[in-house]
């Protein structure tokens, strides 16, 4: 074995660590966005998680908790992909059973994503579960709830990469308020008519191996062409956002891209914090 031979595989081999360890290490991010309609000053604290990938994520309940002990949270943002395969539902729901101890004041929402349509037999029972333990399942529709003399509609679109999403039908009924949407592949934007305020979205994992770029984003729909694949952008004046996703897809590793829980307060300035 040469020495060029054994310094690649040194090479590669540090590599591949950092790319595990990253796994275990999520950044908090913090984004205060500044919407339309006026709020009180504490405006609206959402914790949003995306992506969780049971079969690949690396991060306990416990340490996510952990980490974000203490910070106010008024509602929880779940915006699909949390699993694969049907074994992974018992891991799922607790780790939903561990979240909820947040008790968030307005509410736990969620959407599906692309991953979880991979078992899509299964869903409507992972569905019934998820809502026993108090987290609400919005597919191409929304929710009311009064923030103050304030609405705030929560508006859940359906995967728009399995082509299941239906704006018409999730935005039918809705009154004047703060729009609040949940969705999973943000390449929706591109194609709505509708008015929001804020829209969360996760689906790209910021590339996940991100190095030297993630070239193998440019199959995912017309925003990683944008150079749109993570964090705050706006489309025509709206406000959206990319979790760049807690857990992995195909492999457990992550490189220039490390896991991120997100923390947005609607009605500030705009703001973020890494």
């Amino acid at each position: 074995m040469t020495i060029l031979t054994i310094a690649v595989i040194a090479a590669l081999t540090i590599i591949w660590a950092v790319a595990r360890f990253n796994t275990f290490r999520p950044l908090i991010k913090r984004v205060n966005i500044e919407i339309s309609h006026p709020m009180d000053h504490n405006g609206l604290r959402i914790l949003h998680l995306s992506d969780l990938h049971m079969e690949k994520l690396s991060i306990s309940p416990e340490s996510l908790l952990e980490r974000i002990k203490g910070e106010p949270i008024d509602l929880i943002a779940l915006t699909g992909d949390y699993l694969d395969t049907a074994p992974m539902r018992a891991r799922f729901l607790e780790y939903l059973e561990k979240i909820q101890t947040l008790n968030p004041r307005y509410g736990t929402y969620a959407v599906f994503g692309n991953h979880d349509y991979c078992i899509a037999d299964h869903l409507p029972a992972l569905q019934k579960e998820m809502e026993k333990r108090g987290c609400i399942v919005l597919k191409n529709e929304h929710r009311s709830i009064e923030l103050g003399n304030r609405k705030l509609n929560i508006i859940g679109i359906d995967d728009y990469y399995t082509r299941r999403s239906d704006v018409d039908q999730a935005y039918q009924g809705v009154e004047e308020g703060i729009n609040l949407v949940l969705t999973h592949d943000p390449n929706i934007v591109l194609d709505m008519g509708y008015h929001f305020d804020y829209l969360l979205s996760g689906h790209f994992h910021g590339g996940q191996i991100h190095w030297p770029k993630p070239y193998h984003l440019k199959k995912m729909g017309k925003l990683p062409h944008l150079n749109m694949i993570s964090g705050l952008h706006y489309h025509e004046q709206r406000a959206f956002y990319i979790s760049d996703g807690l857990g992995q897809t195909g492999i457990n590793l992550r490189l220039r891209c490390r896991p991120e829980i997100t923390l947005h307060s609607l009605g500030g300035g705009v703001s973020i914090d890494g």
